[in-house]
C-alpha cells in the first residue's frame, strides 16, 4: 500500500508509522512540521526494519504549498496514494471566556481546513478502493462527556466528523471510502496537555497500532462512519 500520514512526528501518528513500516510492501510518506522529530522517526523506523520504505517530509498542512511542493514529492516517491491518514491536530486548553476568536480559528484551520486541503489535493491521485481515514476525538463525538477548556478543540473535531460523513457521499461514485476514528485517551503529549494529572490505560503505541490496522482494513467494512474508540472518560 502507498500511504500518506500527517502528524507523524509524535503521539499516535508516530506510533502508527512504526507499525506500518514493519511490512516492506508498504510505502509510507510521513508528514509533520518538525524536522528533528521526523529525523528521529526515520532513525527508529530504519532500526526496526532496515529495508522499510519510509519517506519523511517536513510539511505544514495549513500553510505550505501543495501544488509545487507536496504533490510532486508524493508522485515522485510513490506515484499514487492508497491510504491517507489525516492525523495532524492541535489542542488549546482554555476556558471559553479566555478562548479568543483567533484560538477558534487556529483549531478550525489545523483540525479541519488542513485536512480539507490534504483531501482536495490527494484525492485526485487516489484510485478506486482507496481509504481516507480522519482521526477525530471523543471530545467531538455527539453525546459524549464534555470537559471544560476544550470547547474550541471539541467543536473543531465535531466539524471533522461531519465532513467525513459528507465526503463519503461525494466520493461514492469514485469508490473512495472515508471514515473517522473518534479516539479517546491514549498517553500522548496532547492528552497530557488536556488532562495534566490523568494517566490513560491506553499507551500511544497501542492506539497507533489500532489506527494503522484500521487504515489498512477498515474500509472493507465501513464507509462514512464516525467510530468511537474509547474505554474510559476521558
Amino acid at each position: 500500500m502507498n500511504i500518506v500520514i500527517t502528524g507523524a512526528s509524535s503521539g499516535v501518528g508516530f506510533e502508527a508509522v512504526l507499525e506500518l513500516i514493519l511490512r516492506n510492501e508498504h510505502h509510507v510518506i510521513a508528514l509533520a512540521r518538525s524536522h528533528d522529530k521526523l529525523k528521529r522517526l526515520f532513525e527508529i523506523a530504519k532500526g526496526l526494519n532496515p529495508d522499510c520504505n519510509i519517506y519523511p517530509a517536513r510539511f505544514d498542512i495549513v500553510h505550505d504549498d501543495y501544488e509545487s511542493g507536496l504533490l510532486p514529492f508524493i508522485v515522485e516517491k510513490i506515484g499514487h496514494v492508497d491510504i491517507l491518514i489525516n492525523n495532524a491536530g492541535v489542542l488549546i486548553n482554555k476556558s471559553f471566556e479566555e478562548t479568543t476568536a483567533i484560538d477558534f480559528a487556529e483549531m478550525l484551520q489545523t483540525n479541519v481546513l488542513g485536512h480539507v486541503k490534504m483531501i482536495k489535493h490527494l484525492s485526485p491521485i487516489m484510485p478506486a478502493g482507496s481509504h481516507i481515514l480522519n482521526i477525530g476525538s471523543m471530545g467531538g463525538f455527539q453525546g459524549s462527556v464534555k470537559f471544560p477548556g476544550l470547547a474550541a478543540y471539541s467543536a473543531s473535531k465535531a466539524a471533522l466528523h461531519t465532513l467525513t460523513e459528507c465526503l463519503a457521499v461525494e466520493f461514492a461514485a469514485r469508490k473512495i471510502h472515508i471514515n473517522c476514528l473518534a479516539i479517546g485517551s491514549a498517553q500522548t503529549e496532547m492528552l497530557e496537555k488536556a488532562f495534566p494529572n490523568y494517566q490513560s490505560p491506553i499507551a500511544a503505541f497501542e492506539m497507533g497500532k489500532y489506527i494503522a490496522d484500521f487504515a489498512l482494513t477498515g474500509h472493507k467494512f465501513f464507509n462514512g462512519k464516525v467510530l468511537p474508540v474509547a474505554v474510559t472518560t476521558p
